[in-house]
């Protein structure tokens, strides 16, 4: 088994692990306020203390992710590549551990909110989880395919399309936050989406789906030339 593989199955054994502490988490927390779906009147923390707790507690989510990939990869591009595929196991395991453990999500299609930061993020669970899986697809190619010039990385014209769909996935699951802010925290406290814009997320997810169609025929081109 060659390096990088090993480095592979390191990073998902721990986002894997992330994964399961990060529900058990959850569950608790949510069981203790009443919140196991989180789709019903007032979803956002009910205490202010709560929430700033809640925020702390993403951060720190975000900054081990990013700390395995640093530590796994050897120069940027592997390093932002074993992020991504730690994200993305942690996500979609995330959803699945929390389904095994308790009676939410009861299918792909519960709503629940994604994130907070910088506004409460909302979205149905399948949502999130096809970005984590193109995200762990896109990792994977970089990481696992190596040549003797380096990892294989998609053209500048592409990355751009991807960050644009990115920002277009982002509007998306913060759009009904967005809308009702000027109203009020009071107002951002009590939304619950009713619809979501699918057409727009399929072309985000198209746009972000390019540089993923580039890595695959470069893997391939590379491979075929050996």
């Amino acid at each position: 088994m060659n390096s990088a593989r090993k480095r592979w199955i390191v990073v998902v054994l721990f986002a894997l692990a992330m994964a399961w502490m990060e529900s058990a988490t959850v569950l608790y927390l949510r069981t203790l306020v009443g919140r196991v779906d989180p789709y019903q009147a007032t979803p956002l923390p009910p205490h202010r203390v709560l929430g700033n707790i809640e925020l702390v507690r993403e951060l720190a989510t975000l900054v081990m992710l990013f700390t395995v990939g640093w530590l796994a990869g050897r120069e940027f591009r592997t390093r932002f590549s074993y992020v991504l595929i730690a994200f993305g196991v942690w996500d979609i395991f995330y959803y699945i551990f929390l389904a095994t453990m308790g009676p939410w999500p009861r299918s792909v299609m519960d709503w629940d909110v994604l994130f907070l930061i910088p506004l409460p993020w909302w979205g149905p669970v399948l949502a999130p989880c096809i970005i984590a899986a193109l995200m762990v697809i896109g990792g994977t190619l970089v990481t696992q395919f190596e040549t003797g010039s380096g990892p294989t990385w998609p053209s500048s014209q592409s990355v751009l399309l991807n960050w644009v769909g990115i920002a277009l996935a982002l509007y998306v699951f913060m759009e009904h936050a967005i809308h009702v802010l000027p109203q009020g925290e009071a107002a951002l406290r009590a939304v619950l989406p009713t619809r979501f814009n699918w057409p727009l997320f399929a072309l985000a997810l198209l746009l972000m789906g390019v540089s993923l169609v580039e890595l695959s025929w470069r893997v391939w081109k590379k491979a075929n030339a050996v």
